[in-house]
């Protein structure tokens, strides 16, 4: 499992009508606790690597269990997830790898395994997001390419690309991913991690 974690100081700028500067850090920081601390859970997942050269990040997240990769490339998500993809297969050849967004605060570690289930029926599967836009997982068989085209109505360029879309239901926790201060609210709604209660707790978060 790879899941990339740009520098938290450029991290959720989407969220500031919901969360000042100062506290959108702590935020991104949180997210990726939680979402890699149910990563680590999931009785599916064998490794995962987090690429990011953001040091405080590499610190508490080594913490919970992840191997922390440096951005070598530092060419952008894609270019970070091919790498980390790469140092994944360096370490086990031809087994299974898939990309995960960092900011799934609600992710359950039962239904990431469903959804690694489902894609491991194809050579490359992705998971849309709540939204149907974007992405919050693409997977590769041990034959396959990861191939990431995440960005921008990354679903449509999944889709594009060859990637089989996993239709499943029951999986919410894998798709909520936190962009906006709406995100942020159906993440709660459905029950975050310990990191990201902690650190939203203060948070005077307005209705739509």
């Amino acid at each position: 499992m790879v899941i990339p974690l740009k520098p938290l100081s450029r991290a959720k700028s989407r969220l500031s009508d919901t969360a000042a500067d100062g506290v959108r850090p702590g935020l991104a920081l949180a997210f990726a606790q939680d979402t890699v601390a149910a990563a680590v859970s999931c009785t599916a997942v064998a490794d995962v690597v987090v690429v990011t050269d953001d040091e405080l990040a590499a610190r508490e997240l080594a913490a919970l269990g992840a191997r922390i990769v440096p951005d070598a490339p530092g060419s952008g998500l894609n270019a970070a997830l091919a790498h980390g993809a790469a140092v994944v297969r360096e370490k086990r050849p031809r087994t299974p790898v898939a990309a995960l967004n960092a900011d799934l605060p609600a992710l359950r570690p039962a239904e990431l395994a469903v959804v690694l289930g489902a894609a491991a029926e194809f050579s490359r599967a992705f998971l849309a997001d709540a939204a149907q836009l974007g992405t919050t997982l693409l997977a590769a068989g041990p034959d396959g390419e990861l191939r990431p085209e995440f960005g921008v109505d990354s679903r449509s360029r999944h889709r594009t690309s060859g990637a089989r879309e996993l239709e499943l239901a029951g999986v919410d926790s894998v798709r909520q991913d936190v962009d906006t201060g709406d995100d942020l609210r159906a993440a709660l709604a459905l029950g975050v991690g310990p990191y990201t209660a902690a650190t939203s707790a203060g948070l005077l978060i307005p209705g739509p």
